[in-house]
C-alpha cells in the first residue's frame, strides 16, 4: 500500500491518533501541474491535512480545503471524498515564488475554508486564519481556539511523498481526573513534537510509533486506502451547460467556431461539445449528456 490512514489509539490515556501516507496519489496530483517546489511541498501538506480530518469526521459526501490568499499562491484546494478519493490543485505566480518560500511567504492573509457536504443533510463549513508558520499549525491553532476536542497536526512534504501525523484529545474515559487528562495530552503532543521533518517522511508507521511512544502501550489498527481520482465527468460538464441556459449555450458554441470545451482543472480533462450535442442536451431537456465519449 502506497496511499493511507491508520489509526492508533492510546491504551492507558484519553488520546487517539492517525496518520497519512500519500505517495502514489500525490505523484498523481503533481502530474496534471507543473509546480515549483514550495507550492508542491504546500499543496502536499493540504493534501494530507484533507485526509487526517477525514478521519476525525463521520459522513458519506465530500470534503472540500480551499485556502485563499492574496500572495505567490492565491489559491490551494484538495477535496476529499468518504471513499478515500483525492484530487486537488495549485494556483501561483511562477515569478513571484522564491525557492526559500514558507507558508506566510506564499500565502499572505490567507484563509481556509473547511467545507463539508455530506450527500444527506446540511452543508456546512468553517474557516480558519493561516496565520501559522506552517499549515500544520494553522490547523492546530484552529482547534485549540475552537469548540472542538483538541487536536495537533504535523504535515509534510517533499514532491515525492506527503506525510501526516494527527493527536487529538478524546472525551474523559480511562482518565477522569482532569489533571491528570492533561498531563498525559501534553506528555504525547510533547514527545511528537520532536519529530524531525526526515523522521516523519522516511519512517514506516509502526517504527516512528515505536521511536515516539516505546514506553507507551497503544493499539495500531488496520490501514484505510487512499487514492487519486478526479470526480469530473462529460456528463457533468453537460450538466454544467444545461445550466446557463440553451441561449448561451448556443452563444459560446458560436463564439468558439463551432464547439465548446470544457476543461477538468484538477485533471487537465478535456469534454468537447459540438452543435449535434448541445441540440441533443436541450432536446432531452437536459437530464442526459449527449452518449458519445470523445474527450
Amino acid at each position: 500500500m502506497t496511499d493511507f490512514t491508520q489509526r492508533f489509539l492510546f491504551d492507558d490515556s484519553d488520546v487517539r491518533g492517525e496518520m497519512v501516507v500519500l505517495t502514489q496519489s500525490y505523484a498523481q496530483v503533481l502530474a496534471k501541474h507543473p509546480y515549483p517546489q514550495p507550492v508542491a511541498q504546500l499543496l502536499g501538506e493540504l493534501l494530507a491535512a484533507a485526509a487526517l480530518l477525514l478521519g476525525t469526521l463521520k459522513f458519506e459526501g465530500l470534503m472540500v480545503l480551499q485556502a485563499r490568499s492574496s500572495g505567490p499562491v492565491p489559491l490551494l484546494m484538495v477535496e476529499c471524498s468518504s471513499e478515500g478519493e483525492l484530487r486537488g490543485i495549485a494556483r501561483y505566480h511562477a515569478e513571484q515564488v522564491r525557492a526559500d518560500a514558507g507558508l506566510s511567504d506564499l500565502m499572505p492573509e490567507g484563509l481556509l475554508a473547511i467545507t463539508v457536504e455530506p450527500r444527506s443533510g446540511q452543508r456546512y463549513q468553517s474557516l480558519v486564519d493561516m496565520d501559522g508558520a506552517t499549515l500544520a499549525d494553522c490547523l492546530s491553532n484552529y482547534f485549540a481556539t475552537s469548540e472542538q476536542l483538541p487536536t495537533r497536526f504535523w504535515l509534510n512534504a517533499d514532491g515525492q511523498r506527503a506525510r501526516g501525523l494527527l493527536l487529538q484529545q478524546l472525551p474523559a474515559d480511562r482518565l477522569p481526573d482532569a489533571e491528570a487528562r492533561e498531563a498525559s495530552w501534553q506528555h504525547v503532543v510533547t514527545l511528537a513534537d520532536t519529530l524531525t521533518a526526515e523522521e516523519l517522511l522516511g519512517l514506516d508507521n509502526p517504527t516512528l510509533l515505536h521511536r515516539l511512544y516505546h514506553e507507551e502501550q497503544l493499539r495500531l489498527f488496520e490501514p484505510r486506502t487512499l487514492q487519486f481520482r478526479c470526480s469530473c465527468s462529460r456528463e457533468r460538464s453537460a450538466n454544467a451547460l444545461v445550466s446557463l441556459g440553451q441561449a448561451d449555450a448556443e452563444l459560446l458554441l458560436s463564439e468558439n467556431a463551432g464547439s465548446v470545451v470544457i476543461d477538468c482543472q484538477f485533471c487537465n480533462e478535456r469534454y468537447a461539445f459540438d452543435a449535434a450535442d448541445i441540440a441533443q442536451l436541450f432536446a432531452g431537456g437536459g437530464s442526459q449528456a449527449p452518449s458519445s465519449t470523445r474527450h
